[in-house]
């Protein structure tokens, strides 16, 4: 057989490669160190135009600067050291800032499967610390919680796992949580017992819209995300029952990163719950909020 005769035979070659190639080179490039990020809280600030019944705030903001700890980037096992630290400035005289979260923590994500995980699962676990900086009685004298300087403190430890998956007919990266938290007795102040839950089933869904030209690998940013969060308080807490309302909180965040902007994009959340913020913990929240976020998340 002449040299040219070899030609379609090469090309056709090539061509059923290229092909069969094709959908994992449309993927996105998914690491631990990006699954970690999806799993770790964003840093945020909102602006003073909250809907609802949160008082009123001239900000709310989030910083959670994260670090890696890994032997090498290819490594299934890894440990990220946060330091979290969520702040509220009352809009009130002289605009004060009370009694900040802290919540420094370190998780712990080790991957099953292939490195570019799309498809496969990721187990974590959580060790955390969260209060208030605060060291008065948690009780005022008209039996009240203290909100001005009452004392605050909890620790505790989360176990769960990510799914991670990928829709080709929306281009979007899609990831699922599921994970319980418990705080034991003896890790939370005395005062807190049966009033601030020690035991949590959190399940959340995450959705990344990306650009329909993906670009380089590793330097795309979506162009849209939702985040669908729900919280299920499940010990003996007030007397409530098992099912009541009021034990679950509900959060779902819609993101919009604009291309004239790099690293921040705008956020609207609607949340009904309890309070997140330290020892405000027996407000109950139904708010609307908008704010920036700072998305540094690439595929």
């Amino acid at each position: 057989m002449k040299r040219q005769d070899y030609l379609p035979f090469i090309i056709l070659f090539l061509l059923q490669t290229a092909h069969a190639q094709q959908p994992n080179d449309s993927l996105p490039n998914l690491d631990l160190a990006k699954i970690a990020q999806v799993n770790q809280t964003d840093s945020y600030i909102t602006f003073p135009t909250d809907i609802g019944n949160l008082e009123p705030l001239m900000f709310e903001a989030n910083v959670n600067p994260s670090f890696i700890i890994r032997e090498r980037k290819e490594s299934n096992l890894m440990a990220v050291l946060a330091s979290q630290v969520t702040i509220r400035m009352y809009n009130e005289d002289s605009y004060p800032v009370k009694t900040p979260s802290y919540i420094p923590q370190i998780t712990f994500y080790y991957l099953t499967g292939d490195r570019n995980p799309v498809g496969h699962y990721t187990f974590f676990g959580k060790f955390a610390h969260h209060s208030n900086g605060q060291d008065g009685n948690f009780y005022n004298t008209d039996g009240n919680i203290n909100l001005q300087n009452g004392n605050f403190a909890t620790n505790y430890f989360e176990l769960g796992l990510i799914k991670t998956s990928f829709s080709k007919t929306l281009n979007a990266s899609k990831f699922f949580k599921s994970s319980v938290e418990v705080h034991p007795r003896s890790w939370m102040l005395d005062e807190m017992h049966g009033k601030y839950s020690g035991f949590r089933w959190h399940n959340a869904f995450f959705a990344y819209k990306l650009p329909v030209k993906m670009g380089h690998r590793g330097s795309v940013k979506a162009d849209f995300s939702l985040k669908a969060e729900t919280t299920w308080m499940i010990d003996n807490i007030n007397d409530w029952d098992t099912f009541n309302f009021k034990r679950f909180n509900i959060g779902l965040t819609f993101y919009y990163h604009p291309k004239f902007l790099e690293d921040i994009g705008f956020f609207v959340q609607l949340y009904h719950g309890m309070d997140y913020y330290n020892i405000y913990f027996q407000h109950r929240l139904d708010v609307i909020r908008f704010g920036i976020m700072t998305e540094l998340l690439r595929f």
